[in-house]
C-alpha cells in the first residue's frame, strides 16, 4: 500500500469515527468483559452438529476484525483473539437496523468488537455466531498492511511487531514457545536446587566478560555507571556469601554490532554450582537441554534451516586444538609450534601482533576454520588460560583452563567453566587485563578491587555457565536471525526519506 493510499484511507476512519461519536457512541469504552477464549468455543463446539444445541449456547467473545464481507442487510466477519480466530454473522434484524446502518456499517477491518450471540453452521458448515448484541470497543484509524496476504516485509515487521502479531499467527506462536522455554528452564533448575536471584543491572565497574559496555551517569551519587555486560562478579559473590547454587535469567547488555546472531541487549541464563567443576556442568547442559527440547518438539532432533540436529545425550568433547585437526585438517603435531601457527593465522588474512600468545592465535583459528561446521552439540573444552581471565587454571596443565563453550549450529550457545577462587590469581590475572586495556583493547576487564575483596574471604569450589536464551530459542523455533525471537529488537533508525 503507498503512503498516499494509506493517508487516504486514515481520513476516511477518521471520518467515520466522528460520525460514530456524533451518534452518542464512545468507540473506545470499557465495559465488555468476553466470557470465552475463542478457542474454547471452538473447542467444545467444533463437532456439534445438533441445531438445538448450538442455538441454546450463549457465546460472547471479544477480538479484531480480521475479515469483513458485506452483503447488505447481512455482514460476516471473522474476529480474532490472542489464540484463534471465528466467524460472526451481523444481520440487521438482529441488532437493530439503527444501530446497525450508524455504527456496525462503519465497522472496518482492523477495530476491535464484542458480541454476543448464539451458535450455528453456514451452508459451509462454518462454526459462526449468531451476533444478538454487538459493541464496538476500539476504532482502528489506520489500515493493516496487505488486507489478506499478512504482514512479510521484514523492516516493518520488526520495527512495527504489534502489526506483525497483529496478522501472523506463527509470530505469535513463536513468542509463546520462547515464553515456555524460558518457563522449562526455570523450573528445571529449581527442580534441581538452584536459587532464582536478581543481580544489579547497572555496574560501577563492568565485568564477567570482555565486551564494550554502555556507559551512563548517575546524577545523585554523581558517577559514571555501565549497563551490565555479565551478572557474573555479583553471582559469585552469592557463592561467597553462602548460596550453594544460584541462577538469573535476564537481560545483558554489550556495545557491539548488530547480525543475525547478535542483540546488544540479549536474554542469557547464569548459573553457579559450589563443589562442582565444568565437567559436571557440561552432563547438567545435556540434561538441560534436552529435557526442553523434547517437552518443546517431543523429540530429540530438531531441524534448523535444512540441518537435523540431534541433542541425544553423549555430545563430543574436544579441545580446541583437536577440533582444528578434524574440522580444518591442521597438523596435529605442529599445533604448539608458534611460526606453523602464525603462519595459518596470516594465510586467514588476519595480522598478529606481539600480544598474541600461541592461545590467542589457537583461538583465532578456531573461530574462522571450525566454529561454522560445529552443527551439532559439541564442547569445546580446555581453552587457553589468556583468553579465560576468570576461569580456573588445570593443575596438570597450567596453560589451559577448565572451560568449555558448547556450540550448536555453529554458534556459541553457552560459556562455562570451574571458576578462579584463587584472590592472588585472579588479582595478577585482572592486572593483565588493565595492562591490554591500556594498550587499547577497549573489551578488555577492568580491576575489580571489591570482587578480589570478595574471593579473600574464600569461595568454595565453583563450576558457573552462561547459556544465551535467545540463541537457543532460535534453534528451536527454526529462525534464522536473532531479531525474529526478541519481540523489540534494536533497530537502525527509520528513513524519512
Amino acid at each position: 500500500m503507498s503512503s498516499q493510499e494509506e493517508n487516504r484511507q486514515v481520513t476516511v476512519r477518521k471520518e467515520k469515527l466522528v460520525a460514530i461519536r456524533e451518534q452518542g457512541v464512545n468507540p473506545y469504552p470499557n465495559d465488555f468483559k468476553p466470557k470465552h477464549p475463542i478457542s474454547e468455543v471452538l473447542d467444545q463446539y467444533r463437532d456439534q452438529e445438533d441445531v438445538e444445541v448450538l442455538k441454546a449456547a450463549e457465546i460472547q467473545i471479544a477480538g479484531r476484525v480480521m475479515l469483513l464481507r458485506n452483503f447488505g442487510k447481512l455482514t460476516f466477519c471473522h474476529i480474532q483473539d490472542e489464540r484463534s480466530r471465528m466467524q460472526i454473522a451481523v444481520m440487521r434484524d438482529e441488532v437493530g437496523a439503527d444501530l446497525y446502518r450508524t455504527v456496525f456499517r462503519k465497522v472496518e477491518v482492523g477495530d476491535i468488537l464484542g458480541v454476543s450471540g448464539h451458535l450455528f453452521r453456514t451452508k459451509t458448515n462454518e462454526l459462526t455466531v449468531r451476533v444478538q448484541q454487538f459493541k464496538l470497543l476500539a476504532k482502528s484509524v489506520r489500515p493493516l498492511p496487505e488486507k489478506f496476504h499478512g504482514l512479510e516485509d521484514l523492516e516493518t515487521r520488526y520495527r512495527q511487531r504489534y502489526l506483525d502479531l497483529i496478522v501472523n499467527q506463527d509470530v505469535r506462536t513463536l513468542f509463546r514457545t520462547r515464553s515456555k522455554v524460558i518457563r522449562l528452564i526455570r523450573n528445571y533448575m529449581e527442580d534441581h536446587g538452584f536459587l532464582e536471584v536478581e543481580t544489579p543491572m547497572m555496574h560501577p565497574i563492568p565485568g564477567g566478560a570482555t565486551a564494550r559496555p554502555f556507559a551512563t551517569h548517575h546524577n545523585a551519587l554523581d558517577r559514571e555507571l555501565f549497563l551490565r555486560i555479565a551478572p557474573e562478579l555479583y553471582l559469585k559473590r552469592l557463592i561467597v556469601g553462602g548460596f550453594e547454587r544460584v541462577f538469573e535469567i535476564n537481560r545483558n547488555f554489550r556495545n557491539e554490532g548488530l547480525s543475525v546472531r547478535h542483540n546488544p541487549e540479549f536474554t542469557m541464563m547464569e548459573f553457579y554450582q559450589a563443589y562442582a567443576d565444568y565437567n559436571d556442568l557440561m552432563d547438567f547442559t545435556e540434561a538441560l537441554m534436552g529435557h526442553v527440547v523434547e517437552e518443546i518438539h517431543g523429540k530429540m532432533v530438531v531441524t534448523h534451516q535444512g540441518n537435523e540436529i540431534d541433542f541425544s545425550k553423549g555430545w563430543p568433547r574436544l579441545t580446541m586444538q583437536e577440533a582444528l585437526v578434524k574440522h580444518a585438517g591442521t597438523d596435529a603435531d605442529k599445533m604448539t609450534d608458534r611460526a606453523y601457527l602464525e603462519e595459518l593465522v596470516k594465510k586467514q588474512g588476519l595480522e598478529p601482533d606481539s600480544t598474541w600468545d600461541d592461545g590467542k592465535l589457537t583461538l583465532e583459528l578456531f573461530e574462522v576454520l571450525v566454529e561454522e561446521k560445529l552443527i551439532q552439540p559439541t564442547f569445546i573444552i580446555d581453552y587457553p588460560i589468556s583468553v579465560s581471565p576468570l576461569s580456573r587454571r588445570s593443575d596438570s596443565r597450567p596453560d589451559v583452563a577448565e572451560r568449555f563453550e558448547l556450540f550448536i549450529n555453529g554458534w556459541e550457545i553457552a560459556n562455562a567453566f570451574s571458576e578462579l577462587n584463587d584472590p592472588a590469581d585472579q588479582a595478577d590475572r585482572f592486572s593483565k587485563q588493565v595492562e591490554a586495556k591500556e594498550a587499547g583493547d577497549d573489551e578488555a576487564m577492568h580491576f575489580d578491587e571489591d570482587y578480589i575483596r570478595a574471593l579473600e574471604f574464600g569461595m568454595p569450589p565453583t563450576g558457573g555457565e552462561g547459556i544465551g536464551i535467545d540463541r537457543f530459542v532460535m534453534l528451536l523455533t527454526d529462525s534464522s536471525a536473532i531479531r525474529e525471537v526478541l519481540l523489540f529488537p534494536q533497530m537502525r533508525p527509520e528513513s524519512k526519506g
